[in-house]
């Protein structure tokens, strides 16, 4: 059967798609293969949240946060989806809160409730809005504000009273020193504002520099483990028994240099004595004319002929020249 050319086209499409959906959901960091459950959770606010960060029970990461969006169309709540990852039990009571902070990254904290039955793919789980960091300072910070403008008010009438005792030199003086406190409590109002202060914006560039950090937490934890197998590595080696082997076969070499040096032992006296060598030389002089006169001489020592004629010329005294350079 011959299969027309639009039905390859579109056969291939659709395979092109599919292992596109498929490259898109693994780069995104999803597995293929692994099921994995969804529940969901509301909350009012979700200030420093973001898509992909960890859900956690007792500091232990067991899904992350796949979506967020409104719950309704007057964003009353924020519908937060939660992609686990791995098999946990959760039991029904149990609460969620959003947890942020200075040096990490914003996490979903469950709290393990007691109930017997546990959520299941879909259910939602209950919350608690807990108040930020930030919110935390300025929440401490007001009530010292409401007190300082107090203060200052008294701090003006006072300074009126006690003005009005002087002349205008010194009235002036006072005058201008309210004007001061006046702009640095201005001041420390605008550094304290929880959008546009500069603590504010200070807190906020903390959080993002702690947020990349997070991100790059799995190659940061890639590299620690590559180290870690790496020391591991040359802990099995054994290098503190090498170099102790080591040093223990010079120290043997030492003393046997030593006992050479101070003439104790053959070989000691064989490379410091004088004497030894020459007899040495003596010796082997002697083998040599002994060799060159059994050479020479052979029926002086073996004789095998009956009726041959001894031989009576005198013994070798010097080796022959040959062998004598062969000797030597």
């Amino acid at each position: 059967m011959k299969i027309s050319n639009e039905t390859k086209i579109g056969t291939l499409t659709a395979i092109s798609i599919t292992f596109l959906l498929l490259g898109y959901n693994f780069l995104k960091g999803k597995k293929l293969f692994e099921h994995s459950r969804i529940i969901y959770a509301k909350f009012k606010n979700v200030e420093g949240l973001e898509n992909s960060d960890a859900v956690v029970i007792n500091g232990l990461p067991i899904g992350t946060i796949t979506s967020m969006s409104a719950a309704d169309k007057d964003v009353k709540d924020i519908l937060v989806m939660i992609n686990l990852k791995k098999d946990v039990n959760i039991p029904k009571n149990s609460i969620a809160s959003i947890n942020t902070g200075l040096i990490t990254s914003a996490v979903i904290n469950i709290t393990k409730g007691d109930a017997t039955e546990f959520l299941t793919d879909g259910d939602t789980l209950q919350t608690v809005q807990k108040v930020g960091l930030l919110a935390k300072v300025q929440d401490n910070l007001d009530p010292i504000m409401k007190q300082l403008g107090g203060t200052l008010q008294s701090l003006d009438s006072l300074v009126q009273i006690v003005g009005s005792m002087f002349d205008p030199r010194t009235k002036n003086n006072f005058s201008a020193l309210m004007a001061n406190l006046a702009t640095s409590s201005a001041s420390l109002q605008m550094l304290l504002n929880q959008q546009s202060g500069t603590l504010a914006k200070s807190l906020n560039n903390v959080d993002s520099f702690t947020g990349n950090l997070a991100k790059n937490n799995a190659h940061i934890t890639q590299t620690l483990d590559n180290l870690e197998k790496t020391s591991a590595a040359l802990s099995n080696t054994k290098i503190k028994e090498t170099v102790e082997t080591l040093n223990s076969t010079m120290g043997e070499l030492k003393t046997v240099l030593t006992k050479v040096n101070n003439n104790n032992g053959s070989l000691g006296l064989l490379i410091n004595d004088k004497k030894l060598y020459q007899n040495l030389e003596s010796t082997s002089r002697s083998l040599n004319i002994l060799l060159d006169d059994f050479r020479v001489h052979p029926k002086r020592y073996v004789n095998i002929s009956v009726f041959g004629r001894k031989d009576k010329s005198g013994p070798l005294t010097a080796p022959i020249s040959d062998s004598s350079k062969s000797g030597n």
